[in-house]
């Protein structure tokens, strides 16, 4: 059963690459190993947050029987499918949960990818760009299959009765390593393929295979306490290397919610029943750079209070307030206006905001939302409601276009070439 989440918002286009992370509740060489936190952030959230962070991967399913694993995976911004309890012993197969998450999606969201990214959650120093590079090489054709490995030039035995036995050398013959052909060790992180491939051959291995080179660092893949202990010590390192950067919100427009966006989520009330709320001249001033660039903002609003439209008027945006079906609201503004929802950013803090939050290409939430609204969320800002957060957005969304114009410059310059 698929629990619709984020990555499968109805008026987005059909994802073409969607990861799905497996992570069953049972563990018996490390009780709930998906959910051991390695740098703080559980094994399973710690997956997802890799496979978000990929620009070539569309959507995120978490595959799962445990409650908390499908928590953790909502609130780092997945979908969840429910496994059925056959699917989810000691003898499942990661095959059989791969399948049964593209059928759930196929029946409940009528997805049905071009490209699946099998991650596993046991693997916590995933490099997105590598994710990136392999899902390239099997959307351009030049594979069917991609798989992550480490390079090794290591001499290989089996210990048999007679005595151990060279397994990919001849024990006479000891080659220098420059002189030998490298081999690969095949580190579990994750698995890029054709998804009609893989229905039809049952297994991840088909067609023309192609090897991911990964760092040896990142192929620690985790199996029992021991794994689990170097991974902790190595995470600090790993992590402050391999930190992403902002986010790269490019869009065409701006919606934000008021109350808990622009306020602090309080209100003042005089002896006559009359409100009034604080608001932020930093937000002003981040929405007065938007406007300067050209970039329509909208205020929308379920709170009927003057003081909303008072406050957008003051701002020179446009607003809608007393609103109670946002994502309606929210599509017919985008369609007047001829902008696409995929390239318009939200930021909301409540659960009325989430059916606008599953239109838009670019979610956003307040550090200090509801849970449900964090877990719905493509980004969520440093800063809470009224305390900066819509400059925050403001500033990274030019700081986006910024870059989207310099890259403009540079293919111009590099097709005139």
């Amino acid at each position: 059963m698929l629990e619709e989440g984020r990555p499968f918002g109805r008026a987005r286009p059909a994802p073409r690459v969607i990861a799905v992370i497996p992570a069953r509740g049972g563990s018996k060489g490390l009780p709930g190993k998906n959910l051991a936190e390695v740098g703080g952030v559980p094994l399973v959230a710690r997956a997802v947050r890799a496979a978000l962070a990929a620009r070539r991967v569309d959507a995120v399913v978490v595959s799962t029987d445990d409650d908390g694993i499908a928590d953790a995976a909502r609130a780092a911004g997945a979908a969840v499918v429910r496994r059925p309890d056959d699917l989810a012993g000691d003898t499942a197969t990661s095959e059989s949960a791969l399948m049964h998450a593209l059928h759930s999606m196929a029946a409940h969201t009528g997805v049905r990818p071009e490209v699946l990214v099998f991650v596993q959650a046991t693997s916590p120093f995933i490099d997105p760009a590598t994710i990136d590079a392999a899902v390239e090489r099997v959307l351009d054709g030049e594979q069917d299959v991609v798989f992550s490995a480490v390079q090794s030039h290591v001499f290989l035995w089996s210990d048999a009765p007679d005595g151990a036995v060279g397994v990919n050398h001849e024990a006479s013959a000891r080659p220098r390593r420059q002189d030998r052909a490298p081999e690969y060790a095949e580190t579990g992180a994750f698995y890029v393929m054709r998804a009609d491939g893989f229905a039809q051959a049952g297994h991840r291995f088909f067609g023309r295979v192609g090897i991911a080179r990964v760092h040896p660092d990142h192929a620690i893949e985790i199996d029992d306490a021991a794994d689990l202990a170097r991974a902790r010590l190595l995470a600090p390192s790993i992590d402050a290397a391999t930190a992403p950067g902002p986010p790269v919100i490019d869009v065409d427009a701006l919606v934000t919610d008021f109350d808990g966006v622009h306020t602090d989520d309080t209100a003042w009330v005089d002896t006559l029943g009359r409100e009034s709320v604080r608001v932020s001249r930093s937000d002003g001033a981040g929405i007065a750079r938007l406007r300067d660039a050209g970039l329509p903002v909208l205020i929308l609003s379920r709170e009927a209070d003057p003081v909303v439209a008072r406050r957008a008027e003051k701002l020179g945006v446009e607003c809608l307030h007393g609103i109670h079906e946002k994502g309606e609201a929210l599509a017919d503004w985008a369609s007047s206006r001829g902008i696409r929802l995929d390239r318009i950013a939200y930021v909301g803090n409540d659960r009325n905001d989430l059916p606008a939050l599953e239109l838009v290409g670019w979610p956003v939430a307040v550090r200090d939302a509801v849970p449900d609204v964090l877990a719905a969320a493509r980004h969520v800002l440093d800063r809470t409601g009224g305390h900066g957060a819509v400059r925050e957005l403001a500033d990274l969304i030019l700081t986006s276009r910024d870059l989207a114009a310099r890259r403009d410059v540079d293919l111009e310059h590099a097709t005139a070439r």
